[in-house]
């Protein structure tokens, strides 16, 4: 051969050998590239919080740090303000090294000084304090922060003052205060040195012709309990109260229609420590707990075994352990973040739901106070040696963790931890629960039922098809069903969900009693056969032409069962089999249920499974079957000896790229499966695979939020459980391939 065609055709093979490799690094460089940005977006769930200084400011000139009853700081952190014993109220420029911008007096006129400082509503504008003074009046004093902007566009704050409301002196020496305001109503308790609490109550509502009815409710609770009390608490809408003893013990009262019921008297602890805090959680169900060994806990009223309606105030999560007793305890207004502050002046943030730490704040001198902005960007703290801290706080995701993505979760209401995936409810207040454990466990369970369905029709009409079928069969047969795999999969689940679905529930008994009919039917056949197989009719039909007999036999047997479907219902399950079924097995029916799966996806992965199969078993070669015939085996015997085993390394490349194509659809489970996110391994049920959710919730994920991250962790999830199916299809067909040869 000429040289000069000999060196074209080495270069021509050399590029396209340079070609293939790239291609095939681009495919892997894609993919990976893939990984990371979908990854990239999920990694913030797990970033630890921080907080970083944002400010130190120095207290005002003639204020001393142990006359300062209560700090805090506006949402755009730019305010800071202080409540001192005298009434005076500070409010400092946070960007100004602290600088007084105005001061307040709210005991103009008065003698009396405050005694005690507690936050009783922190809306984003508006504070509302409940003051205890001196002279034994307590006053509610709101303030207002009004954002303001000036020539060039510069933000600035207005803050204005109002006293809502104020209550007369008791008649006995008072201990501590609680105060809670809402709209619906005002309650004040008062707990007295002698270990009386009192109740007071003002509750307004609005008739029908727009007019405001008030009514006032005066409550005295005597002999409580033996042991002191050392810690109230009420919720915010003033109807629920809790009190703590020294001796760990926990009591709930229920403060609705003018009465006090108690709800609930427990001992918390079994060694009896002192609780030293209380503080209720945002959404006014969960109660922290501070005690004197530095444990903080999380109880709320859970169902008990009473039955409906009943429910005990229970220990339900334990967060950070401290090496002091629990001095104080601050709840965020935004989400259900805990910071707790022990005697020694070491502060922990804690996210109850997750049971998450978030951080410990690392200081120079103790911390005698500290407070959260109303967003939870913020925090503000007193120190011993009277400097003031502004913190920033950067703690975007504290409700995830791998405890509430994996692990079972005891969530507000609940009677006990459970898997939960709800992204979003109708209240502001509701724990987001984003287990994706429901999604991961209906992902499976979906591709299990669709296998079960798909893999036996697939491999025994492969088998049929290139084994026992004629020529002219296979060529008929192979391309209508790969014609299945170009229907789109938004018509396959159309179809299941308005057409199938339906019908299956009318004609379900029918539906069952056909895997009944069609073994019998077919064994009649087989024994009515035998004596037809022998003559030129019966061997012309043997010759690959089977399904002309078949075809008619399994039509006729799918009639009779629907015709007797009716006549089964009726007798057996009294005319109505949903019905029935649920009240002899106490199992529901649901119209989109993992049976309509089955068929449906298993409908979209057969032609995969049935080309690539009937591929390798068409590739074994020729001569090792007729070798097997030659032997004196039969055709079955053949197939089942010799080319299953020879085509098996294509067989099992076929049923993974099956399972990993019912592992990542998405429209037709979206459309067919009634996305219920339950972990039920009931065919009755349906489930919400992985897929289906992103699809579902990405419209209503903001960018950058948490539902959105954990929704990009789900790809994640995807992405390597196809990645793992695939390599592990792989190593095995690598070694079928070994141990078979290759054809």
């Amino acid at each position: 051969m000429d040289k000069k065609v000999l060196r074209k055709i080495k270069l021509h093979d050399r590029l396209a050998a340079v070609a293939i490799r790239s291609g095939g690094v681009l495919v892997i460089a894609s993919v990976i590239l893939i990984l990371v940005l979908i990854g990239k977006e999920a990694l913030p769930l797990f970033y630890p919080a921080e907080a970083q200084l944002k400010q130190h400011i120095d207290l005002p000139a003639g204020v001393d740090k142990d006359d300062i009853l209560a700090v805090g700081v506006d949402e755009y952190l730019a305010r800071v303000y202080l409540i001192d014993r005298d009434g005076t109220f500070s409010f400092m420029d946070a960007d100004a090294d602290g600088a007084v911008q105005k001061k307040i007096d709210v005991g103009a006129g008065s003698d009396a000084d405050i005694v005690a400082a507690d936050l009783v509503t922190s809306a984003s504008g508006t504070r509302i304090y409940a003051l205890q003074w001196s002279s034994g009046l307590i006053s509610m004093e709101q303030f207002r922060f009004e954002q303001k902007y000036d020539a060039d566009g510069e933000r600035y704050s207005v803050v204005t003052h109002e006293r809502v409301a104020e209550y007369a002196p008791a008649t006995q020496a008072v201990e501590r205060i609680v105060l809670s305001h809402s709209e619906a109503r005002t309650t004040l308790v008062r707990l007295f040195v002698n270990q009386e609490i009192e109740i007071l109550q003002q509750v307004r509502e609005e008739n029908l012709f727009g007019d405001v009815d008030e009514e006032e409710h005066s409550i005295l609770l005597r002999g409580i309990h033996p042991d002191p009390i050392t810690a109230i608490e009420l919720d915010g809408a003033g109807t629920t109260l809790y009190l703590a003893t020294a001796a760990g013990g926990l009591m709930r009262y229920s403060l609705q229609d003018g009465g006090a019921q108690q709800l609930d008297k427990v001992q918390g602890f079994d060694d009896h420590r002192r609780i030293t805090a209380l503080e209720i959680m945002r959404g006014d169900i969960s109660l922290a707990v501070g005690d004197a060994q530095g444990e903080v806990t999380v109880w709320f009223p859970a169902p008990t075994e009473a039955g409906a309606g009943q429910d005990s105030l229970r220990l339900i999560h334990a967060l950070s352990q401290h090496d002091a007793a629990i001095d104080s305890l601050v709840a965020s207004p935004r989400d259900r973040t805990l910071l707790s502050i022990d005697t020694e002046g070491s502060v922990k943030l804690d996210f109850s739901t997750s049971e998450r730490h978030l951080l410990s704040l690392n200081t120079d001198h103790p911390v005698k106070q500290a407070a959260l902005a109303p967003r939870g960007n913020g925090l503000i703290t007193l120190h011993e040696n009277s400097a003031i801290n502004l913190w920033a706080l950067d703690n975007p995701h504290p409700e995830i963790s791998l405890k509430s993505l994996f692990g079972k979760v005891w969530y507000e209401s609940y009677s006990e931890p459970e898997w939960v995936w709800q992204s979003s409810s109708a209240s502001d207040d509701a724990q987001s629960k984003m287990s994706l454990t429901p999604l991961i466990f209906g992902t499976f369970k979906g591709t299990f039922y669709a296998m079960v369905f798909s893999l036996p029709l697939a491999l025994l009409g492969a088998i049929y098809t290139s084994q026992f079928g004629s020529s002219r069969l296979r060529e008929r047969i192979k391309p209508a069903v790969e014609i299945m795999a170009a229907i789109p999969t938004v018509i396959i689940g159309f179809l299941a969900a308005l057409w199938f679905a339906p019908v299956l529930e009318q004609k379900f008994p029918a539906f069952v009693l056909s895997f009944l009919v069609l073994p019998v039917f077919f064994i009649l056949l087989l024994i009515a056969w035998q004596p037809i197989r022998r003559s030129a009719w019966g061997k012309y039909i043997e010759s690959g032409r089977e399904l002309l007999v078949l075809l008619p036999i399994l039509v006729l047997a799918g009639a009779v069962a629907f015709q007797l479907g009716p006549w089964l219902e009726a007798s057996a399950f009294g005319g109505n089999f949903k019905q029935w079924m649920y009240n002899e097995l106490g199992v529901r029916y649901e119209v989109r249920n993992s049976i309509v799966i089955s068929f449906a996806l298993g409908f979209a992965v057969i032609p995969i499974i049935f080309t690539m199969s009937e591929d390798a078993l068409s590739n074994v070669p020729a001569s090792h079957k007729a070798a097997s015939m030659a032997l004196g085996a039969s055709r079955w015997q053949t197939v089942w000896r010799v080319v299953l085993p020879s085509a098996s390394p294509g067989i099992f490349a076929a049923i993974m790229i099956g399972l990993g194509r019912a592992v990542g659809e998405t429209m037709i489970v979206l459309m067919a499966t009634g996305n219920t996110p339950i972990m039920d391994y009931s065919i009755f049920n349906g489930m919400r695979p992985l897929s289906a959710n992103i699809a579902v919730e990405i419209p209503e994920a903001p960018q950058g939020d948490t539902l959105y991250r954990v929704l990009f962790l789900s790809a994640v999830l995807l992405f390597a459980m196809t990645f793992v199916l695939n390599t592990a299809a792989e190593m095995v067909r690598h070694r079928l391939r070994k141990k078979y040869g290759r054809f």
